[in-house]
């Protein structure tokens, strides 16, 4: 491709201008970014024996041509994985936990390689793709900090006090199948992985072929902090062909995508009884109270609602605004939503990028063209962009949205938020409850304990209070992930790395078998057993 066909260097331009054409000074194309070397580098040992590409959304271009897995390949892929997971797995926690901390180092150092290839697999803003930096450094800090602590065995009461001594033992699971999503290439491929590298598993990964350099780059700098190669596995292709395949073949599965293929990922690993974790869709709602700073909510809104354009799982899409400041906070929602700048250059300063294909593009020109045309109002935004780019939309806020139209219900997944107005709190809790998702949600007040008493009620698996996804996802300590038709299981903190292992309990008994001895008969020995379990609840003991 020619320079001006691959550059991805838009300046940024807000809503309604047009953008500069050409590329600022100093400013890296698609062309300086993915060259055949550094695609060779990265696809080396990726089992493949047909082709495939990826293009960026930026301009609709290749950027590479990549190796495509048959069934054949991804068979060939666990079986090197599982031949090297034993000796992994023997590796101490602490070896293994340190290449997890020297990844943290390699991603913060090498940071611009990996802004770059994202912004040009996805569309995002510089800014967007700098938080999957953020969150996978903080998740592997955290796991090469804690994982010992997570992992070592712990000693627990047994059924006969002093005389019998119980170990949990955390062994792992064998080779996870993990099958990651488009949109956050970075953290949700090797984000979810570092829990079950550093716990002893190898892994087989199915990133989205259209965000795989990313997920290559990010193995490439793990096999370089030290990870054995042939414990971390890459196959590519399309979803229905290659997704199956790992589920038949791994021993556990990490999948993050739509309730859709969620369910069925779910059938293919419990026909085979393995365990199963699934991110799922959201239609995730912020509620701004009547007591909330209007100025702090417009502003957190925007992030919340316009962050990745929207294509993120814990995005907001429903906005419920206390009547008495929702005029208030439209107006101001609304003029920030309008200065927003549209952009695609590979550098700081645009507001949102692009949407990730035309699927997507399809979706949020279908939603806002079937909300305007029944009765919702446009209060910013509203039209594609092509004129800075083919998958371009403004970010759009939509007010008087019904449950008729599709944007009330369906997930979105770009650009575009509703409004709805509210009189009171038990209405908008059951509002916001009023949906199959249960991701994530927001609220908003200056009231603290107000706000915990409302999150307490919202039925998700996050609550943010005065912002709208960033602090329960970054509190890497805590679990997150979906209720309801959101998902199974969590990620980060103790749930997301023990889910790599299978819990076994090791019990040794002394001094006295349990069965009738020292004479008794079976009689004997039964009520001698059920004084004993009086006794032991007596004292109070576990």
């Amino acid at each position: 491709m020619t320079d001006s066909q691959a550059s991805t260097s838009t300046s940024a331009a807000p809503l309604g201008t047009n953008p500069v054409a050409a590329a600022p000074a100093g400013v890296r194309t698609a062309a300086d970014v993915v060259t055949p070397e550094v695609v060779a580098r990265l696809t080396r040992g990726v089992a493949g024996s047909g082709r495939t590409a990826n293009h960026t959304p930026f301009t609709g271009e290749k950027l590479a041509d990549l190796p495509e897995s048959t069934p054949e390949d991804v068979a060939d892929a666990f079986e090197r994985a599982r031949a090297a997971q034993p000796a992994w797995a023997a590796t101490p926690v602490r070896a293994r936990a340190a290449v997890l901390l020297r990844f943290h180092d390699l991603v913060l150092s090498r940071q611009a390689e990996v802004l770059d290839l994202i912004q040009l697999e996805t569309g995002k803003a510089r800014l967007h793709a700098h938080e999957e930096v953020q969150a996978v450094a903080v998740v592997a800090r955290h796991y090469g900090r804690r994982a010992g602590a997570y992992l070592k065995p712990k000693r627990h009461t047994g059924v006969v006090p002093v005389l019998t001594k119980v170990t949990e033992l955390r062994q792992p699971r064998g080779v996870v199948g993990q099958i990651a999503p488009w949109n956050y290439p970075l953290e949700l491929s090797v984000g979810d992985a570092l829990p079950a590298f550093v716990s002893g598993n190898a892994v087989v990964m199915k990133p989205d072929t259209e965000t795989a350099l990313t997920a290559l780059w990010a193995r490439d700098l793990l096999i370089e902090a030290g990870l054995p190669a042939e414990v971390f596995q890459v196959v590519l292709g399309e979803g229905p062909v290659v997704g199956p395949e790992v589920v038949e073949h791994a021993d556990y599965v990490s999948f993050t995508g739509s309730t859709r293929t969620g369910r069925q990922v779910a059938q293919g690993a419990a026909a085979r009884l393995v365990g199963v974790s699934l991110e799922l869709g959201g239609k995730n709602a912020m509620l701004v109270l009547k007591d909330a700073d209007v100025e702090k909510a417009a502003a957190g809104a925007v992030r919340a609602c316009f962050s990745s354009a929207g294509q993120l799982c814990i995005s907001i899409e429903r906005l419920y605004v206390h009547e008495s400041i929702a005029d208030d906070f439209v107006a101001r929602f609304a003029a920030r939503t309008k200065a927003m700048r549209l952009g695609s250059s590979l550098a700081y300063g645009a507001d949102m990028g692009s949407l990730v294909s035309e699927r997507q593009l399809e979706t949020v020109t279908r939603h806002v063209a079937e909300a305007v045309e029944k009765g919702a109002r446009l209060v910013a935004g509203g039209a594609a962009r092509p004129d800075i780019g083919p998958l371009f939309y403004e970010p759009t806020i939509l007010d008087g949205v019904e449950a008729p139209m599709a944007v009330c219900n369906e997930e979105t997944f770009g650009p575009v938020v509703s409004v709805y107005r509210f009189t009171d709190e038990d209405e908008v809790v059951a509002l916001a409850n009023a949906t199959p998702y249960g991701l994530n949600s927001s609220v908003w007040t200056k009231d603290s304990r107000r706000g915990h008493q409302v999150a307490a009620r919202l039925r998700t698996g996050t609550v943010n209070i005065n912002e709208g996804y960033a602090p329960a996802y970054g509190s890497v300590q805590s679990p997150m992930g979906g209720m309801k038709d959101s998902g199974l299981g969590r990620r980060h903190g103790s749930e997301g790395i023990l889910k790599y292992t299978e819990a076994q309990t090791v019990a040794q008994q002394r001094l006295i078998q349990l069965a009738p001895s020292f004479g008794m008969d079976d009689e004997k020995y039964a009520a001698f057993m059920s004084a004993s379990l009086r006794a032991m609840k007596a004292f109070r003991l576990r």
